[in-house]
């Protein structure tokens, strides 16, 4: 497959989105709203779940199918009161000492006056700093399209996941070609360059390791894809909760200094 047939298969509408992956892989789950600040923003889905023997705190991007859906979760695309729900339960994790699951799966952040008039910018940059020092084991999944800081903001992590036909990239390859070459016809040409496939971003280590996929894509067999990474976040945490809090902040350091 080429990297746009990759784009076009992680964008589709049939794709398994966050909600459905934590309903497959959590025994119990308990979503929580809101920032505190401004309100609550139904484009990322943010709780406190138990998979397997851990109670986990898990972060997803979700976006909608049908029209109506897609209109309620903003198109996937978080405003910053997203973000700031989603620090809101990162920093309670820390508390309770709970690591974090997030999934990541948007076009970007939403680029609407709004979301820029109540800080958009520093909601994003505030995760990541918060992310990089946060005291409890992270670990992140790709699972369809993760693009630009929207995918960054809740994607700094100890282990960083991606399932085979998920991106992952600075921006969307239509706007990459709109800026490169004026012309955002030219996606196809864009993708090929972005290095932004699984096998592309493991080979330059961005990246920890790739889940293998259902033939045709994991919206054939939403269950056995959902066991995948269960059995995944279950075998990164067996081995993260093992690490003294002062180690794991010392290797999350490291490997962003690698890159």
């Amino acid at each position: 497959m080429k990297a746009w047939d990759k784009v076009q298969l992680a964008r589709i509408l049939k794709r398994p989105t966050s909600l459905d992956y934590i309903q497959n892989i959590c025994d119990e789950f308990v979503e929580f709203h809101g920032d505190r600040y401004f309100g609550d923003d139904k484009s990322i889905v943010a709780g406190i779940g138990k998979i397997d023997k851990y109670v986990v705190t898990i972060i997803g991007e979700q976006r909608g199918r049908t029209t109506k859906e897609n209109i309620e979760r903003n198109f996937g695309m978080p405003n910053p009161e997203g973000y700031r729900k989603a620090l809101r339960l990162m920093k309670q994790a820390e508390k309770f000492k709970r690591p974090v699951i997030t999934f990541i799966d948007t076009k970007g952040a939403y680029p609407g006056i709004g979301a820029e008039e109540r800080g958009q910018g520093e909601a994003i940059a505030k995760n990541l700093l918060e992310m990089s020092r946060l005291k409890v084991p992270i670990i992140c999944i790709v699972i369809g399209e993760g693009s630009s800081g929207g995918a960054l903001a809740i994607g700094v992590g100890d282990k960083i996941i991606m399932l085979e036909n998920a991106i992952y990239s600075v921006l969307s390859p239509e706007g990459f070609g709109s800026i490169l070459w004026k012309d955002s016809s030219k996606a196809p040409e864009a993708a090929e360059v972005m290095k932004l496939t699984a096998t592309d971003l493991k080979s330059l280590n961005i990246i920890d390791k790739i889940l293998k996929e259902p033939e045709g894509g994991a919206q054939n067999d939403l269950d056995s894809m959902s066991k995948k990474i269960k059995d995944e976040i279950v075998s990164s945490l067996n081995k993260l909760s093992k690490l003294k809090v002062e180690n794991l902040l010392e290797l999350r350091y490291n490997k962003y200094r690698k890159m």
